[in-house]
């Protein structure tokens, strides 16, 4: 009895052996990882495709996302079940190996939201493979295989104004605004502003402006920012700086302005080129006399004081006749009063002589 019990052990053990060594001792030939972009925008969608080297009749494949970048819209190739970070599919052939698959996919959306570049991985484990008659195993993917992606909004170029109102004269500071804005800009950690300068020959042309630290800097000759570069990007992103243009002489200038990109040897993010048109300092001159119309004037002014002087002739020979006429009343009236006191004097003399 307890050599039949041995060598039922034995085969047990044999058994086992093989049955194991069917199961276990194959891994997987290869597994495919890729996706239909590399680059995804807000609002819309991406795809994970998974091919296998073998034909499976089962498979647990999970994809590991960031949720705060993507979320989950589909998958095929399988039951799916998604936890808010991980997409677990499922697959199992229950006519038992009529209907294998050796692809299964993910699909996912770019949140709407997102106003920067984001890298991102989709990370890909599976455990639970098995031919299609589930004779054989594959060991499982623990290590994640990863597929990097970027989702980020529809950038908009970065557009650079030079702004200023009236006439620019020579030698005279012109107070102007330069800007540099987008819609949705792309983000960079350390930028510079550059300028150059095309000239009359001789002249010289200067972008002044002031930083925190109260210092003068001229753009045309040193740039403008931090020498390591200072951050832009974003939506609706706009950067002012008031400078003050000063031009040494008349002419025509051509100036030229760039953003550049510190992290990246200086390459150029954006350039505009103005024209300037720079005009003399106008001089004020007294008018030119006019001896024609001093004549004019001098005839106006005589007939205007003959004219006066007719009228005053007018009056003082109204005012001589006049003097002819009041004599004579008045030396009548004299004579009148004056016979008057004398026949009243005599009166007086008469009577005083009777008395």
């Amino acid at each position: 009895m307890k050599k039949i019990v041995n060598i039922v052990a034995i085969f047990l053990v044999l058994f086992l052996s093989i049955f194991t060594t069917e199961i276990y001792a194959a891994p997987i030939s290869s597994i495919d990882v890729t996706t239909d972009k590399e680059t995804v925008h807000p609002g819309e969608t991406i795809t994970l495709n998974v091919k296998f080297g073998e034909e499976l009749g089962a498979y647990t494949v999970d994809v590991a996302y960031d949720n705060k970048i993507l979320e989950y819209v589909s998958a095929e190739g399988g039951t799916a079940n998604d936890n808010g970070t991980r997409v677990r599919v499922y697959f199992f052939d229950d006519t038992g190996g009529s209907n294998p698959r050796n692809t299964m996919s993910v699909t996912f959306r770019a949140k709407a939201d997102l106003t920067t570049s984001n890298p991102t991985d989709l990370s890909v484990t599976a455990e639970g493979l098995a031919n299609p008659d589930a004779s054989v195993s594959y060991d499982d993917i623990t290590v994640p295989i990863d597929k990097s992606i970027i989702a980020e909004p529809v950038y908009v170029d970065y557009s650079i104004a030079l702004s200023y109102t009236g006439d620019i004269i020579a030698n005279e500071e012109k107070d102007m605004k330069l800007t540099i804005s987008s819609t949705m800009g792309k983000n960079y950690e350390h930028t510079r502003i550059i300028g150059e300068a095309t000239t009359p020959s001789g002249a010289t042309a200067k972008l002044l402006a002031i930083d925190n630290q109260s210092l003068e800097h001229d753009i045309i000759q040193s740039g403008w920012g931090d020498a390591s570069g200072d951050p832009i990007g974003g939506k609706d992103v706009v950067k002012e700086l008031a400078v003050r243009g000063l031009f040494s002489e008349a002419g025509d200038y051509s100036i030229t302005l760039k953003l550049i990109d510190r992290d990246n040897s200086d390459a150029e993010i954006a350039s505009k080129t103005f024209q300037i048109s720079v005009k003399e300092k106008a001089t004020v001159t007294p008018p030119e006399e006019n001896p024609s119309e001093e004549n004019q004037t001098g005839n106006e002014t005589t007939e205007n004081n003959n004219g006066q002087n007719n009228n005053t002739n007018m009056n003082e020979t109204q005012t001589k006749e006049e003097p002819e006429t009041l004599p004579q009343t008045g030396n009548t009236i004299y004579l009148s009063v004056i016979g008057i006191i004398s026949i009243l004097i005599a009166s007086y003399i008469i009577l005083r002589k009777k008395d």
